[in-house]
């Protein structure tokens, strides 16, 4: 939308859009004929002086900007500024004096505690006029060595103590500076005497109670800041509020275009708010505006307009004619709005929110890009839960979550905890459908086999040879899931460019898609059975799972093959040629066949390869604590048991290793100290590699099937009070 008018209620029309709080102004880019950037209104720069002023003072007199305040009397605020001002930099400069004193007087202490482990008078260690002294930090046997093999110095004696080394030397005849020369190579650091009388531990005393004193001094200085403080907080936060408002408004002119005696303001409003902006300024300032809805459009990736719903210029904004007049007589001609798309708002509900971080973090989404927060809410935490599937774990990022969300302030880290208790959420319930905690399977144990009385848990990692089957699903498990991942990237990269037309949805998009879910059909059918790998046919026809599925029939097979090469293929290299020429049809052939039908869904196994590392880790610290043997293709911790247990076993027994918890006092304490370490360790790397490996996919396997971002964050003209009250 625009506001056109005449520059004479600019400054209405300023005010009542920024009360309104709607417009996301965009700036004027100098292209049209006749037009200039606006100029400041006046007043513009002494409210931008007070706003540094003010500021200043708030973070000088650490004023806490939440807390609660009532309504401040901003009568006679410059004043008030400027008393305050004068009063906390008189107590800033203060106490910056009385620190300065503090720091040298500690300075001076650091230097004369040397001095008084040696317990001389501080007159004896310097002055003589046949004598050389040097006092300092150094290694007393590389000194009295340096001075041995000096030819320079006639005797000399040495005092030292643990902190320092005092030397007293008697130059050669004919000889100065001989200590300076002889002590080259030594490190030796030397230290400043005081010119005093004394004992050093008289001196030091004394200036002890100076920095004590010194130390009164600017705690009184800071309760007098505090008294300010307290006294002018309410009334800095509601000025810094006030003259914030001000600035903003005083300087919006600088993205209008504007002439001589009008002037032009665009931005964006969300439809359904247009008529309440339009009816508030002809309030404000009746006939001397024009109010023109320019756009109500959907954009495609390109920023180009797909749909344009027609608009009525002007509305009910008042007599164009005037205002238009005035423009027209100054050299103006009809404008039109800039291509420039609309702002973005992410309106996404309460539980998804946290997952635009993950999103900004890229880029926030274009106005006419689908916002993937969503697919993140319910992917992220489910791959992250599937890879570490641990109870013990996923309660620990449970807590850690809930101390970043509740224990910080910062949008960001509340985000990142909330995204942490999903994560950790889901943690918990694949481990407790793993039967495992903490890489045991206590679970097993007490809930599925205990309390519920089953065989086994419902889910395997595969760790063990016994359910060796279950590492082979997973991998194909891996594998399916990608597909569905990228097919929704796909389908939402397919959406996006159906808005320019269906022919560009089939090239852009819709090609790859159909080409690599071809292809995977084919590689899932009975087809040349012998040359594929068999976990492919009986993952699900009961190793493990029993779903009777061995693979689509060769019939199916072939025709998505012949579908996937025909028409995704196909329409793939005619893309690439559309963008390339000729070398289109090779690289229609390796992003195609390679990348889009191989690569990214097998990149997908990473989540299989995860599991098997997550769990082998955890046994790994398990094992070395506690010990373990196998028993019939199963691996079984020595929790109460010695390693003499596994010899009394019938059956394929064998042990891994004893334990160090079995191996006397030393063993066990060094074991405790082990397993927390190594599960510490284990909970880092979870983070670190699973974390990383599903944020990875998210982010290129599934980001680069659709999203480019690029939006612009929709940032209404306008202010939200809280300190003080719109008059």
């Amino acid at each position: 939308m625009s506001v056109t008018g005449a520059k004479r209620v600019l400054t209405d029309t300023i005010e009542t859009v920024h009360r309104l709080d709607l417009l996301h102004v965009t700036g004027y880019d100098g292209e049209w004929e006749g037009f200039e950037p606006g100029n400041p209104v006046t007043g513009a720069d002494e409210a931008a002086d007070r706003l540094v002023t003010v500021r200043s003072l708030l973070s000088l007199l650490d004023v806490d900007e939440d807390r609660e305040t009532s309504h401040i009397d901003l009568d006679g605020m410059g004043d008030r500024i400027e008393t305050v001002r004068t009063r906390a930099n008189e107590l800033d400069d203060r106490r910056e004096d009385l620190e300065g004193q503090r720091a040298d007087l500690a300075d001076r202490i650091d230097a004369l505690e040397p001095l008084a482990a040696l317990g001389i008078d501080l007159d004896l260690l310097s002055g003589y006029d046949s004598l050389e002294t040097r006092v300092g930090e150094a290694d007393e046997a590389a000194v009295r060595e340096a001075l041995d093999d000096s030819e320079t110095i006639e005797r000399y004696e040495l005092f030292t103590d643990e902190r320092a080394v005092a030397v007293f030397a008697e130059p050669a005849p004919g000889e100065t500076d001989v200590l300076d020369d002889a002590l080259t190579g030594t490190e030796f650091v030397a230290v400043d005497v005081p010119d005093a009388e004394g004992s050093p531990e008289d001196h030091l005393d004394d200036l002890d109670s100076r920095r004590s004193a010194l130390a009164d001094d600017v705690e009184d200085v800071e309760a007098e800041i505090r008294e300010v403080r307290d006294e002018h907080g309410d009334f800095l936060l509601a000025a810094e509020e006030e003259l914030a408002i001000e600035v903003q408004r005083r300087e919006a002119p600088l993205s209008f275009a504007t002439t001589k005696n009008a002037f032009v303001a665009e931005g964006w409003v969300p439809t359904d708010r247009f008529d309440d902006l339009e009816s508030r300024l002809r309030e404000a300032v009746g006939d001397h505006v024009v109010v023109e809805e320019l756009e109500q459009a959907s954009y495609n990736s390109d920023g180009q307009v797909t749909e344009r719903e027609p608009t009525e210029s002007g509305g009910d904004g008042g007599s164009s004619d005037e205002t238009e007049a005035e423009v027209a007589a100054d050299g103006g001609t009809d404008v039109a709005i800039g291509k420039r798309d609309p702002p973005v708002v992410q309106d996404n509900p309460g539980p998804v929110k946290p997952f635009e971080l993950l999103v900004k973090t890229v880029s926030r989404p274009k106005y006419s890009e689908i916002d993937p927060s969503i697919v993140l809410f319910l992917t992220l935490p489910l791959m992250f839960g599937f890879m570490i599937g641990d109870a013990g774990y996923g309660l620990v990022y449970l807590t850690v979550g809930t101390l970043l969300f509740k224990r910080f302030e910062s949008d960001g880290i509340r985000a990142l905890g909330a995204i942490t208790l999903w994560a950790g959420g889901f943690t918990l319930v694949f481990g407790i459908l793993y039967g495992e905690i903490f890489g045991t399977e206590l679970i097993k144990l007490y809930l599925w086999e205990g309390a519920l009385g089953l065989e086994s848990q419902p889910l395997h990692k595969g760790l063990m040879p016994t359910y060796g089957a279950y590492a082979n699903a997973w991998l194909l498990i891996s594998v399916l899931f990608g597909l569905l991942h990228m097919t929704v990237g796909y389908l939402f990269d397919f959406a996006d460019n159906l808005r320019t037309s269906f022919k560009t949805a089939m090239l852009e998009s819709g090609s790859y898609l159909v080409l690599m879910l071809g292809v995977w059909v084919w590689l899932m059918s009975r087809t040349l059975m012998g040359v594929k790998p068999e976990l492919m046919f009986q993952a699900f026809n009961g190793q493990p799972f029993a779903f009777g599925f061995a693979g689509f029939s060769p019939t199916v097979g072939w025709a998505g093959l012949g579908v996937g090469l025909v028409v995704g293929l196909t329409l793939v290299i005619v893309n690439e040629v559309n963008h390339f020429g000729g070398i289109g049809v090779l690289v229609g052939f390796l992003e195609g066949l390679l990348r889009a039908a191989f690569v990214n869904p097998l990149s997908y196994t990473r989540l299989a390869a995860e599991v098997l590392a997550e769990v082998g880790l955890a046994f790994a610290v398990n094992l070395l604590v506690f010990g373990a043997y196998e028993h019939n293709g199963e691996f079984h911790l020595l929790f109460t048991h010695g390693p003499g247990y596994v010899e009394t076993l019938s059956g394929e027994a064998s042990l891994m290793f004893g334990g160090l918890i079995h191996m006397g006092i030393a063993g066990a304490a060094f074991g405790m100290v082990l397993l927390v370490v190594g599960h510490l360790l284990v909970l880092g790397v979870g983070v670190m590699s699973a974390g990383l490996q599903a944020v990875r996919l998210e982010y290129v396997e599934f980001f680069n099937q659709f999203y480019e971002g690029g939006g612009d964050q929709y940032e209404p003209f306008g202010h939200e009070r809280t300190h003080t009250l719109e008059e």
